[in-house]
């Protein structure tokens, strides 16, 4: 009997606990750090050390994942509305609002104070900023009232860029604004996408996307334009970084295939779930190229 009971209450706990890692959206995470290195290696012209690397990426995570839950604290009432986000942790009734604020804010906080403590509070003050834009700038305004809502609150999933590039530099040069306006421009096709799958249901949820306010045509005509300023964006690294061959080959190469799939989607729109997932990997190839050429560069001097 009582071997039972315990088992129920690991069972609980296993659920308590995959509902609050479900909070913090990991998958955005993921994609979030994948621009934190590579811009971090750019800075340091080589590997800024694994220590600097660690420290940055745990304090990284712990303000998006604060970000992403108090997102989730504040999209509650949408979330119950989508059928692609109803099982999340909130409409499901895992997790209580409250618990999911107090959660948040604790990460965001300890994020905050990490990233002051072992990088520098540059990079903190980044960090907390972005997170602060995404939940009251994105979330609480933007999402539910404009329709450049993906547009603007793209530059909270390119903050990391310009935290990399503070923790190692205690700056922010240049470059790693050049990094943060490639992602800002990939951000809308990559989320377009998901929004012309998701159509009827952010319809029904009244968030006002591009495709629902202004049809599927006008949005894929954006998406090959942002597609476009982000290829031509990235090949501003190699004067500005003095990225070498490496980056430049694979910058050409890269951003012709994601302006070609954006083509693609504006003659077929059914393929806009195709283009989500490759300019997921266009975006981490890209990067992890960038640090490729840094790394090879040093090596060889």
């Amino acid at each position: 009997m009582a071997s039972g009971v315990i088992v129920e209450r690991k069972v609980v706990v296993k659920g308590r606990l995959s509902a609050y890692f479900a909070l913090t959206k990991p998958r955005i995470i993921e994609l979030l750090l994948i621009t934190t290195v590579p811009s971090m290696v750019i800075a340091a012209g080589g590997w800024p050390g694994t220590w600097l690397v660690l420290t940055t990426l745990i304090g990284g995570t712990m303000s998006a994942a604060g970000a992403n839950a108090l997102n989730c604290y504040l999209d509650r009432d949408i979330d119950q509305v989508m059928r692609r986000t109803a099982r999340r942790p909130l409409p499901s009734h895992t997790i209580l609002p409250n618990q999911a604020l107090l959660f948040g804010s604790v990460l965001g906080l300890t994020g905050f104070l990490w990233l002051g403590v072992f990088t520098n509070w540059l990079a903190a003050s980044v960090s907390t900023g972005a997170l602060l834009f995404y939940v009251f700038v994105y979330t609480r305004w933007l999402k539910r009232n404009s329709v450049q809502n993906i547009v603007i609150g793209g530059a909270a999933g390119a903050a990391p860029a310009l935290v990399g590039w503070a923790a190692v530099t205690g700056q922010i040069n240049l470059p790693a604004w050049v990094l943060f306006a490639v992602v800002f421009y990939w951000t809308p096709p990559h989320f377009w996408a998901l929004a012309i799958r998701y159509r009827d249901e952010y319809a029904a949820a009244a968030v006002p996307m591009l495709p629902v306010m202004r049809g599927v045509e006008a949005t894929t005509r954006q998406m090959v334009l942002y597609a476009g300023l982000t290829a031509i964006t990235s090949l501003l690294l190699v004067p500005v970084a003095g990225m070498g061959w490496i980056y430049l080959v694979a910058a050409v190469g890269l951003g012709a295939w994601f302006l070609i799939d954006s083509f693609r989607v504006r003659r077929d729109p059914q393929r806009a779930m195709v283009l989500f997932t490759n300019s997921t990997y266009y975006l981490g190839l890209l990067f992890l190229a960038a640090m490729a050429d840094v790394l090879v560069r040093s090596l060889l001097r």
